[in-house]
């Protein structure tokens, strides 16, 4: 038996290096975070900055990944799937991740409404006026330029650019009152950041067209099969850096925090409520809807992601992990075609971890204010909580932003989401990664669910060469290749 176990050792740290690796960096960070902090030498937002240099370059090469594997990973994927299956493929991944979304918002208003973490307002500072998050737009605005951003006007805008409602003020209008934004003039601009829900729509919308064209649409889906598995090697490169790139992330987060105080005091019990909600839905909810869909356990599978995790926890991005994500489902042995569509749907419209958040932190805030929270307003919280965290782009932090929507929901000012600013950075470096986790189980259960269609269509497509003519099997043939 030792000598099992020693043969076995260096076989497990070959699979297992660059997950070892990466968890090293995210521990050896954070440790020498709290020394650098401890050495009683204050560190400069400019030493800071150097500090995060080599983090920042690997998280750029990873973003750099996301606009070109996304599409070319969604259109080859559907292009290459029979057009009911991959519907029903589609249907079944957004039904998980409804489920799961709205399961993870009544599990953190079930939990926020139970522990009660902001029932001694006295505790709690006010908010501070440097750290305001202003309001220049009403939620129904928010809403609309969500299925905006689906049909994007201009696709190569699209991958640069998001389209975003904003109210201004003009004091020369007699008709705008102070105050009153709804009387605001109503214009709109494009704000940085990649509009990933229309790059989604438009490859689901070409996937399908490429379908429906059948062998007229093999060079293009060729195109896009090979943009794929390219990417997929360049991502191979890339998260070698990853141990690196975590440790420096991770070193220089700790490193500008102003104050420990209010993780452990001030925030400690909305803090861990958050963090109770979040590993009961990682680990509770999504182990029995995995268990329920696939009649196995989720212990193997959830080792397996470590990597996946590892780099969620240090880039707080899901849409960065997302190639990892997507390497990591290839290693299960999944099949590519259901992976490659799953994952890059649920990178943008997943976002359980931002919704439960987003539920505990507007009804923790409402008890701080104790402003009384009816049912009405609970489902209110609830329904925008969901619309909120699909809005929310897969980007550090995000959640913050629709934050406001939520608040604005039961009448809160928008200036209370800097009551929570302090330990929001570590928080948005857990819900991500229940996001990816998430993700990847959903890969998982849709593949199994769909074993039946795929074997069906496979015994199909063989039935149709045995019976076609020889000058149609020969056409078949060209087509498989």
């Amino acid at each position: 038996m030792p000598l099992q176990i020693r043969r076995n050792c260096p076989l497990f740290l070959r699979e297992n290096l660059l997950t070892l690796l990466t968890v090293i960096g995210v521990v050896s960070g954070t440790l020498l975070g709290w020394g650098l902090r401890a050495s009683g030498h204050e560190w400069s937002r400019r030493d800071v900055m150097y500090f995060q240099y080599p983090g920042e370059l690997f998280l750029r090469m990873l973003k750099s990944l996301i606009v070109p594997l996304l599409v070319s990973s969604i259109v080859s994927a559907i292009g290459s799937l029979d057009l009911s299956l991959s519907g029903k493929v589609g249907l079944r991944a957004i039904i998980y991740y409804m489920t799961t979304t709205v399961c993870a918002v009544m599990l953190g208003i079930a939990l926020v409404t139970t522990i009660k973490p902001g029932k001694d307002p006295e505790a709690y500072s006010q908010p501070n006026a440097t750290k305001v998050v202003t309001k220049d737009t009403l939620t129904s605005d928010t809403l609309l330029d969500l299925i905006r951003n689906v049909f994007p006007e201009n696709i190569a805008q699209a991958t640069i650019a998001s389209y975003r409602t904003r109210l201004s003020y003009d004091p020369k209008d007699s008709k705008m009152v102070k105050g009153h934004i709804e009387t605001y003039k109503i214009e709109g601009d494009y704000q940085s950041g990649t509009n990933v829900l229309g790059l989604v729509c438009f490859s689901i919308v070409l996937g399908i067209t490429m379908g429906k064209m059948g062998d007229k649409s093999k060079p293009l889906q060729e195109f896009f099969h090979t943009l794929s598995e390219a990417m997929m090697i360049i991502t191979g490169w890339v998260i070698w850096l990853s141990p690196l790139g975590v440790f420096f992330l991770v070193t220089a987060k700790i490193m500008e925090i102003d104050s420990f105080a209010d993780l452990v005091g001030r925030l400690g019990l909305y803090f861990m409520t958050v963090l109770l909600g979040l590993f009961l839905h990682g680990f509770g909810t999504l182990s029995v809807l995995f268990m329920l869909a696939t009649k196995k356990l989720p212990c193997r599978y959830i080792a397996k992601m470590g990597q996946v995790m590892a780099t969620a926890f240090g880039t707080a991005s899901s849409s960065a992990t997302m190639p990892i994500t997507i390497g990591c489902c290839d290693d299960m042995g999944l099949d590519p075609r259901i992976t490659r569509f799953v994952i890059p749907i649920g990178a943008t419209i997943n976002m359980d971890g931002t919704a439960l958040y987003e539920a505990v932190a507007a009804i923790f805030i409402a008890q701080l204010r104790k402003v009384e929270m009816s049912f009405g307003k609970i489902v209110a919280v609830s329904v925008t909580a969901t619309a909120a965290s699909i809005g929310a782009a897969g980007i550090p932090q995000a959640g913050l932003v629709t934050m406001v929507m939520v608040l604005d929901t039961v009448n809160l000012p928008a200036e209370d989401v800097s009551i929570i600013l302090a330990v929001d950075w570590l928080l948005d470096r857990f819900r991500t990664t229940i996001n990816v986790v998430c993700d990847a189980l959903g890969a998982i259960i849709v593949t199994t669910l769909s074993q039946g269609d795929i074997e069906k269509s496979r015994v199909i497509h063989q039935n149709d060469r045995e019976l076609a003519p020889a000058h149609e099997l020969t056409e078949l043939e060209k087509g498989d290749h």
